[in-house]
Protein backbone atom coordinates (compact mmCIF):
# COMPACT_ATOMS: atom_id res chain seq x y z
CA UNK A 1 0.00 0.00 0.00
CA UNK A 2 1.29 3.70 -0.79
CA UNK A 3 1.26 6.43 1.71
CA UNK A 4 1.56 8.72 -0.66
CA UNK A 5 0.28 9.15 -3.96
CA UNK A 6 0.56 12.41 -5.92
CA UNK A 7 -1.81 12.46 -9.11
CA UNK A 8 -0.88 15.08 -12.44
CA UNK A 9 0.25 17.81 -10.06
CA UNK A 10 1.16 20.82 -12.48
CA UNK A 11 2.78 23.89 -10.79
CA UNK A 12 3.12 26.78 -12.85
CA UNK A 13 5.15 30.26 -11.61
CA UNK A 14 4.29 33.22 -14.18
CA UNK A 15 5.80 32.20 -17.26
CA UNK A 16 8.08 29.13 -15.73
CA UNK A 17 5.97 25.67 -15.82
CA UNK A 18 7.49 24.28 -12.40
CA UNK A 19 5.51 20.79 -12.47
CA UNK A 20 3.78 19.04 -15.17
CA UNK A 21 1.48 16.10 -14.98
CA UNK A 22 3.85 14.84 -12.30
CA UNK A 23 2.37 11.36 -10.73
CA UNK A 24 4.71 9.55 -8.10
CA UNK A 25 3.92 6.65 -5.23
CA UNK A 26 5.58 6.42 -2.62
CA UNK A 27 5.14 2.98 -0.64
CA UNK A 28 4.91 2.35 3.17
CA UNK A 29 8.15 1.55 4.35
CA UNK A 30 10.09 2.10 1.90
CA UNK A 31 13.05 4.76 1.16
CA UNK A 32 12.10 6.55 -1.76
CA UNK A 33 14.60 8.91 -3.90
CA UNK A 34 13.46 11.91 -5.42
CA UNK A 35 16.16 13.22 -8.03
CA UNK A 36 16.93 15.34 -10.89
CA UNK A 37 18.96 18.47 -11.73
CA UNK A 38 18.99 21.70 -10.60
CA UNK A 39 15.42 23.45 -11.26
CA UNK A 40 13.92 20.19 -12.06
CA UNK A 41 10.84 21.04 -9.88
CA UNK A 42 11.80 18.72 -7.04
CA UNK A 43 11.40 21.03 -4.44
CA UNK A 44 8.29 22.49 -5.52
CA UNK A 45 6.87 19.05 -5.55
CA UNK A 46 7.89 18.80 -1.70
CA UNK A 47 6.52 22.09 -0.81
CA UNK A 48 3.04 20.85 -2.06
CA UNK A 49 3.02 17.74 -0.67
CA UNK A 50 4.18 19.51 2.54
CA UNK A 51 1.02 21.99 1.83
CA UNK A 52 3.41 24.66 1.79
CA UNK A 53 1.87 25.87 -1.39
CA UNK A 54 -0.93 24.53 -3.61
CA UNK A 55 -0.61 22.94 -6.78
CA UNK A 56 -2.79 24.96 -9.81
CA UNK A 57 -3.64 20.91 -10.84
CA UNK A 58 -3.82 17.42 -9.54
CA UNK A 59 -4.64 15.46 -6.72
CA UNK A 60 -2.52 13.55 -3.06
CA UNK A 61 -3.37 11.19 -1.38
CA UNK A 62 -2.27 10.59 2.06
CA UNK A 63 -2.38 7.06 3.61
CA UNK A 64 -4.81 5.92 0.92
CA UNK A 65 -7.34 8.92 1.24
CA UNK A 66 -7.39 12.77 -0.05
CA UNK A 67 -4.61 14.79 1.95
CA UNK A 68 -6.16 16.83 4.91
CA UNK A 69 -4.28 19.84 6.08
CA UNK A 70 -3.79 18.07 9.57
CA UNK A 71 -1.73 15.48 7.82
CA UNK A 72 1.06 17.79 8.39
CA UNK A 73 1.17 16.16 11.73
CA UNK A 74 2.32 12.96 10.41
CA UNK A 75 4.58 14.73 8.12
CA UNK A 76 8.27 15.60 8.91
CA UNK A 77 9.89 17.72 6.83
CA UNK A 78 13.67 18.66 7.08
CA UNK A 79 13.87 21.53 3.80
CA UNK A 80 17.53 22.06 2.11
CA UNK A 81 16.83 26.22 3.21
CA UNK A 82 17.59 25.23 7.11
CA UNK A 83 15.33 27.57 9.16
CA UNK A 84 16.33 28.07 12.48
CA UNK A 85 16.12 31.66 14.68
CA UNK A 86 19.69 32.47 14.79
CA UNK A 87 19.40 34.68 17.95
CA UNK A 88 17.27 31.79 19.81
CA UNK A 89 18.80 29.57 22.14
CA UNK A 90 19.22 25.94 20.94
CA UNK A 91 16.94 24.24 23.41
CA UNK A 92 14.66 26.80 23.74
CA UNK A 93 14.07 26.39 19.84
CA UNK A 94 13.97 22.59 19.98
CA UNK A 95 11.30 22.66 22.81
CA UNK A 96 9.47 25.38 20.81
CA UNK A 97 9.11 23.78 17.44
CA UNK A 98 8.51 20.18 19.21
CA UNK A 99 5.08 22.06 20.65
CA UNK A 100 4.40 23.55 17.55
CA UNK A 101 4.46 19.43 15.97
CA UNK A 102 1.43 18.95 18.75
CA UNK A 103 3.46 17.39 21.83
CA UNK A 104 2.78 18.18 25.27
CA UNK A 105 5.78 20.35 27.02
CA UNK A 106 6.69 17.31 29.07
CA UNK A 107 6.23 14.59 26.60
CA UNK A 108 8.54 17.19 24.36
CA UNK A 109 11.35 17.40 27.07
CA UNK A 110 11.30 13.92 27.09
CA UNK A 111 12.33 13.18 24.16
CA UNK A 112 14.42 16.09 23.22
CA UNK A 113 16.72 14.70 25.83
CA UNK A 114 17.05 11.48 24.75
CA UNK A 115 18.04 12.75 20.93
CA UNK A 116 20.31 14.77 22.72
CA UNK A 117 21.79 12.79 24.67
CA UNK A 118 21.95 10.07 22.13
CA UNK A 119 23.55 12.59 19.85
CA UNK A 120 25.88 13.69 22.75
CA UNK A 121 24.99 17.42 22.12
CA UNK A 122 23.60 18.17 25.76
CA UNK A 123 25.91 20.96 26.29
CA UNK A 124 24.51 22.67 23.06
CA UNK A 125 21.24 23.57 24.74
CA UNK A 126 21.94 26.75 25.92
CA UNK A 127 23.69 27.62 22.82
CA UNK A 128 22.83 30.45 20.58
CA UNK A 129 22.15 29.01 17.07
CA UNK A 130 24.42 31.64 15.61
CA UNK A 131 27.26 29.89 17.35
CA UNK A 132 26.96 26.86 16.11
CA UNK A 133 28.20 25.50 12.32
CA UNK A 134 26.20 24.72 9.80
CA UNK A 135 26.64 20.75 10.71
CA UNK A 136 25.46 21.19 14.22
CA UNK A 137 22.47 23.37 13.32
CA UNK A 138 21.59 20.46 10.83
CA UNK A 139 21.92 18.00 13.78
CA UNK A 140 19.22 20.06 15.73
CA UNK A 141 17.07 20.73 13.01
CA UNK A 142 17.19 16.67 12.19
CA UNK A 143 16.21 16.36 15.25
CA UNK A 144 12.98 18.43 15.67
CA UNK A 145 11.98 17.02 11.72
CA UNK A 146 12.21 13.53 13.63
CA UNK A 147 10.58 14.50 16.95
CA UNK A 148 7.09 14.27 16.65
CA UNK A 149 7.63 10.70 14.95
CA UNK A 150 5.41 11.26 11.96
CA UNK A 151 4.77 8.65 9.17
CA UNK A 152 6.20 9.96 6.56
CA UNK A 153 9.39 11.90 6.55
CA UNK A 154 10.61 14.19 4.23
CA UNK A 155 14.48 15.28 3.89
CA UNK A 156 15.30 17.80 1.03
CA UNK A 157 19.97 17.19 1.32
CA UNK A 158 19.79 15.59 4.56
CA UNK A 159 23.68 15.34 4.36
CA UNK A 160 24.48 19.62 3.35
CA UNK A 161 26.35 20.53 6.02
CA UNK A 162 27.97 17.29 7.70
CA UNK A 163 31.37 15.83 7.45
CA UNK A 164 31.90 11.87 6.63
CA UNK A 165 31.38 10.89 10.15
CA UNK A 166 28.48 12.53 11.29
CA UNK A 167 26.86 11.83 7.74
CA UNK A 168 27.48 8.11 8.69
CA UNK A 169 25.71 8.99 11.83
CA UNK A 170 22.55 10.29 10.04
CA UNK A 171 22.33 7.82 7.49
CA UNK A 172 22.17 5.16 9.88
CA UNK A 173 19.61 7.17 11.76
CA UNK A 174 17.75 7.38 8.64
CA UNK A 175 17.44 3.51 8.40
CA UNK A 176 16.80 2.92 12.03
CA UNK A 177 13.56 5.23 11.54
CA UNK A 178 12.58 2.53 8.03
CA UNK A 179 13.13 0.15 10.59
CA UNK A 180 10.52 1.37 12.76
CA UNK A 181 7.96 1.89 10.52
CA UNK A 182 8.83 5.12 8.91
CA UNK A 183 8.76 5.96 5.41
CA UNK A 184 11.45 8.36 3.99
CA UNK A 185 11.37 10.81 1.13
CA UNK A 186 14.53 12.17 0.31
CA UNK A 187 15.85 14.55 -2.60
CA UNK A 188 19.89 14.58 -3.05
CA UNK A 189 22.55 15.03 -5.26
CA UNK A 190 24.46 12.54 -3.36
CA UNK A 191 23.94 9.38 -5.99
CA UNK A 192 26.04 6.92 -3.79
CA UNK A 193 23.31 7.61 -1.07
CA UNK A 194 20.91 6.81 -3.49
CA UNK A 195 22.30 3.58 -4.07
CA UNK A 196 22.56 2.77 -0.81
CA UNK A 197 19.80 3.47 0.98
CA UNK A 198 16.57 3.74 -1.85
CA UNK A 199 14.27 1.41 -2.65
CA UNK A 200 12.09 2.95 -5.18
CA UNK A 201 13.41 6.46 -7.19
CA UNK A 202 11.80 8.54 -9.48
CA UNK A 203 13.56 11.10 -11.33
CA UNK A 204 12.24 14.13 -12.62
CA UNK A 205 13.73 16.23 -15.69
CA UNK A 206 12.42 19.61 -16.89
CA UNK A 207 9.20 19.54 -14.63
CA UNK A 208 8.18 16.01 -15.58
CA UNK A 209 8.64 12.65 -14.38
CA UNK A 210 10.84 10.84 -16.79
CA UNK A 211 11.44 7.73 -14.81
CA UNK A 212 9.61 5.78 -11.77
CA UNK A 213 10.34 2.63 -10.36
CA UNK A 214 11.64 -0.09 -7.81
CA UNK A 215 15.63 0.82 -7.69
CA UNK A 216 17.05 -2.90 -8.47
CA UNK A 217 14.11 -3.30 -11.72
CA UNK A 218 15.40 0.09 -12.95
CA UNK A 219 19.25 -0.71 -13.25
CA UNK A 220 18.28 -4.24 -14.30
CA UNK A 221 16.51 -2.47 -17.43
CA UNK A 222 19.11 0.01 -17.97
CA UNK A 223 21.51 -2.45 -17.90
CA UNK A 224 23.91 -2.80 -21.25
CA UNK A 225 23.57 -6.43 -22.10
CA UNK A 226 27.18 -7.20 -20.14
CA UNK A 227 27.33 -10.01 -18.07
CA UNK A 228 30.99 -10.47 -15.93
CA UNK A 229 31.87 -14.28 -15.94
CA UNK A 230 34.80 -15.77 -13.68
CA UNK A 231 36.30 -19.31 -14.90
CA UNK A 232 38.94 -21.49 -14.09
CA UNK A 233 39.80 -22.87 -17.16
CA UNK A 234 41.51 -21.18 -20.78
CA UNK A 235 39.58 -18.22 -21.92
CA UNK A 236 40.41 -19.47 -25.51
CA UNK A 237 38.47 -22.26 -25.16
CA UNK A 238 35.37 -19.86 -24.00
CA UNK A 239 35.85 -17.93 -27.16
CA UNK A 240 35.92 -20.64 -28.87
CA UNK A 241 32.65 -22.13 -27.52
CA UNK A 242 30.37 -18.75 -27.96
CA UNK A 243 28.23 -18.14 -31.16
CA UNK A 244 27.85 -15.18 -32.91
CA UNK A 245 25.34 -13.72 -29.90
CA UNK A 246 28.06 -13.16 -27.76
CA UNK A 247 31.38 -11.01 -27.53
CA UNK A 248 34.16 -11.16 -25.14
CA UNK A 249 35.23 -7.67 -24.93
CA UNK A 250 37.66 -7.80 -21.91
CA UNK A 251 39.58 -10.47 -19.63
CA UNK A 252 42.06 -10.74 -17.24
CA UNK A 253 43.67 -13.05 -14.91
CA UNK A 254 44.03 -12.84 -11.26
CA UNK A 255 45.36 -15.62 -8.99
CA UNK A 256 44.38 -18.53 -11.20
CA UNK A 257 40.73 -17.31 -12.30
CA UNK A 258 40.15 -15.54 -15.36
CA UNK A 259 37.40 -12.44 -15.30
CA UNK A 260 35.79 -11.91 -18.39
CA UNK A 261 32.80 -9.17 -19.66
CA UNK A 262 30.26 -10.68 -22.48
CA UNK A 263 28.26 -8.67 -24.62
CA UNK A 264 24.95 -10.29 -25.70
CA UNK A 265 24.26 -8.92 -29.12
CA UNK A 266 20.96 -10.49 -29.39
CA UNK A 267 18.56 -11.24 -26.79
CA UNK A 268 19.24 -14.64 -24.79
CA UNK A 269 18.65 -15.88 -21.38
CA UNK A 270 21.43 -16.17 -18.97
CA UNK A 271 20.65 -20.40 -19.05
CA UNK A 272 21.97 -20.43 -22.86
CA UNK A 273 25.14 -18.24 -22.00
CA UNK A 274 26.14 -20.49 -19.37
CA UNK A 275 25.03 -23.71 -21.31
CA UNK A 276 27.89 -22.78 -24.22
CA UNK A 277 30.85 -22.16 -21.35
CA UNK A 278 30.13 -25.37 -18.81
CA UNK A 279 31.66 -27.74 -20.70
CA UNK A 280 34.79 -26.08 -21.57
CA UNK A 281 35.67 -24.32 -18.69
CA UNK A 282 34.81 -24.17 -14.09
CA UNK A 283 32.42 -20.99 -13.68
CA UNK A 284 33.12 -19.88 -10.22
CA UNK A 285 31.33 -16.37 -11.00
CA UNK A 286 28.54 -15.29 -12.75
CA UNK A 287 26.21 -12.21 -12.86
CA UNK A 288 25.24 -8.99 -15.15
CA UNK A 289 26.95 -5.29 -15.32
CA UNK A 290 24.44 -3.27 -14.15
CA UNK A 291 25.04 0.54 -14.19
CA UNK A 292 25.11 3.15 -11.27
CA UNK A 293 21.97 5.18 -10.69
CA UNK A 294 24.64 8.04 -11.67
CA UNK A 295 25.19 6.47 -14.87
CA UNK A 296 21.68 5.78 -15.37
CA UNK A 297 20.60 9.55 -14.28
CA UNK A 298 23.01 11.24 -16.88
CA UNK A 299 21.72 8.47 -19.38
CA UNK A 300 17.89 9.35 -18.94
CA UNK A 301 18.30 13.33 -18.79
CA UNK A 302 20.87 13.21 -21.64
CA UNK A 303 17.96 11.40 -24.14
CA UNK A 304 15.09 13.15 -22.71
CA UNK A 305 16.88 16.89 -23.29
CA UNK A 306 17.77 15.59 -26.91
CA UNK A 307 14.47 13.81 -27.71
CA UNK A 308 12.46 17.26 -26.80
CA UNK A 309 15.29 19.49 -28.27
CA UNK A 310 16.13 20.84 -24.59
CA UNK A 311 19.48 21.80 -23.56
Amino acid sequence: MNILTTKNIEKRFTNHLALDDVSISVPKGSIYGLLGPNGAGKTTLIRIINQITAADKGEIEFDGRPIKSDDIYNIGYLPEERGLYKKMKVGEQALYLARLKGLSRSEALKRLKYWFEKFEIQGWWDKKVEELSKGMAQKIQFVVTIIHEPKLLIFDEPFSGFDPINANIIKNEILQLRENGATIIFSTHNMGSVEEMCDHITLINKAKNILSGHIDKVRLDYGSNLFELAIKGDIQKVTSSLDSNYEIVSHKEDAGVVKAQIKVHKFSDDNRLLKLIIPVAEVVGFKPVVPSVNDIFIQVVQEYNKTHGLK
